[in-house]
Order: C-alpha cells, then sequence, then structure tokens
C-alpha cells in the first residue's frame, strides 16, 4: 500500500512540492518581517560555489556533505555582504548585488572547468525538474522513496523545529532587533541560523524545483500572507496553505498547458499574491477603496 503510493509519480511530485513550499514559508515569513527576503535570492544563486567545493574536495553529489557545503555558503554570503556593507560606500541592497554574483559566477566558472562530465551543472542547480523526482530513489525502512521527498520531509521537520523551539527570539527579532538584544535573545544568532536553514533548504530542493525557483515559495507565499493578517502565528500558517495551495493548483494546469511543472507553481504563488493585494479585507486595494467609500459616504 504505502509502496503502491510512493511509486505513483502524481502522488510524489505534489508531495515534494507541498513539502518545498511548507519548508520555505516557514523561513520566508521571518525573512519577509525582518526585510531580508532578498537574501534568499543571493543564497540560492551563491549555493552553487558551495556545491562546486564540496565536489571538489569530497566528490559528494548529494548528501550530508552538501548541505553543510550550502548552509556555510550562506553564511559566507551575509558575511561577506555585511563586510562590504560596514565600508559604508555603498548600501547594503548593493553589497548584495556585489557579494552574490561574484559567488555565483566562482561557482559556474568552476563548474564548467572541473565538473563537466557530472550531472551537477548550472541548469539542474537553478531550474530542477520536480517531474522527474519520483525516478531517484533510495531504500528506507524497507520501501524505496524518492530522495527528494527524503530530503525535503527532513528539511521540513527541522525548519519546523527551529520555529517551534526559537519563535519567541525569532517573533521579538522580527519586530524589535534592538530589544531582543537588549534582552539576551541574541538576535544576530537567530538571523545566522535563519539563512543558514535557508541555505539548507535550498540545496534540498535544488532537484526539485530548483535553487531560482525555490525563492519564490520562500517570499511569495509569506509576502501573500503578510497582505492578510497581523498575527504572526496565523500568518505562518497562511504563508504555508498558500504554498501548498499554489502547488495543487499548479500541477494540473502545467499539465494541461504542456509547461514546467515547478515554474507553473511557482506562478501560482504570484496570482495568489495579487488576489490578496487586490481582495485583502485590510490592506487590499479592493478593501481600501470600500473604506474610503464608507468613511466619505457617512
Amino acid at each position: 500500500m504505502m509502496q503502491a503510493f510512493l511509486n505513483d509519480p502524481m502522488a510524489m511530485i505534489l508531495l515534494t512540492g507541498a513539502l518545498v513550499a511548507t519548508s520555505g514559508a516557514l523561513l520566508g515569513t521571518f525573512l519577509v518581517l525582518q526585510r531580508q527576503s532578498m537574501l534568499s535570492d543571493a543564497i540560492s544563486h551563491s549555493i552553487v560555489f558551495g556545491i562546486v567545493v564540496v565536489w571538489l574536495l569530497t566528490h559528494a553529489q548529494s548528501g550530508p556533505l552538501q548541505i553543510a557545503g550550502a548552509a556555510l555558503t550562506g553564511v559566507l554570503t551575509v558575511f561577506l555582504t555585511e563586510m562590504v556593507a560596514r565600508t559604508r560606500r555603498v548600501k547594503r541592497d548593493a553589497a548584495i548585488g556585489l557579494v552574490f554574483p561574484a559567488l555565483f559566477a566562482a561557482g559556474v566558472l568552476l563548474l564548467n572547468l572541473y565538473a563537466r562530465d557530472i550531472h551537477i551543472d548550472s541548469h539542474t542547480v537553478l531550474l530542477g525538474e520536480i517531474g522527474f523526482v519520483w525516478l531517484d530513489t533510495m531504500p528506507l525502512a524497507g520501501l524505496e522513496i524518492p530522495q527528494a521527498v527524503v530530503w525535503m520531509t527532513v528539511a521540513t521537520l527541522v525548519n519546523l523545529g527551529f520555529v517551534l523551539a526559537c519563535y519567541k527570539e525569532l517573533k521579538l527579532a522580527s519586530f524589535d532587533w534592538q530589544l531582543a538584544a537588549a534582552l539576551g535573545l541574541a538576535p544576530t544568532l537567530m538571523f545566522y541560523l535563519l539563512l543558514g536553514l535557508t541555505s539548507v533548504t535550498a540545496v534540498a530542493a535544488f532537484d526539485a524545483v530548483g535553487a531560482v525557483l525555490f525563492i519564490a515559495f520562500v517570499i511569495v507565499p509569506a509576502a501573500t500572507a503578510y497582505l492578510l493578517t497581523d498575527r504572526l502565528s496565523l500568518m505562518l500558517l497562511l504563508a504555508v496553505l498558500v504554498g501548498v495551495a499554489s502547488t495543487l493548483c499548479g500541477y494540473p494546469l502545467a499539465v494541461r498547458l504542456d509547461v514546467s511543472i515547478g515554474g507553473t507553481m511557482a506562478s501560482m504563488t504570484g496570482v495568489f499574491l495579487v488576489l490578496a493585494f487586490v481582495l485583502s479585507p485590510r490592506y487590499g486595494v479592493l478593501g481600501h477603496w470600500l473604506n474610503r467609500r464608507v468613511k466619505y459616504s457617512g
């Protein structure tokens, strides 16, 4: 019964997409609140450098070493960004734009020089292919389970555990960094852990939706939820629901149109964002128009 479910291509594609959406939304909510969402873009590109360096040193194409390398690359990206920004020669957004293209370019260069004959390539890392995740399996507990499902389940559980364990610290750091520091809640440590987990999740997701499309699942559902509520707990729940709904709606649409499954899932997050932007009772365009009409008519 269970093996039949694991052998079902559609079920594994939807499950993988839902896991990517859930893990991304859990972290993306805090990145959006801290106005650091573009760092997910920087990390998603710069992990190419970490993946290639780990392969050159260990010849490991996946697994814990690749995940550790990606986490360190994410931290390196943030560290270099902060170092450039502290010179006060450029603003922080410009520093991000300087650092991650340099690391990404170095990673692509190393790929082309030393890793041409392996399946790790820039197209795989950046775009992925969720339609084939059911083919790459690994034995676990007597079952053949797609590797993407295994790694994304682990990433989702780790991210959920991190959010539950550090909820108070993350909440205070997101809304009042100075107060969190004054209370000894280590907001800087929380920030680096958040970005490290984003790097790890991006590596776990690149086989499925790719590092670039992963950005959509990190930022857009969280931004959509931000338009719908002012409560953090509800924002987390709504972000996860929007991400999962985008997966469930994107797959049949991609099959019908015969286009990229991951790309269509990511595009559906944009559809939900537009709907929230227009229809949100409090912050939406329509809500503002109705409130103004009631105000002036009264």
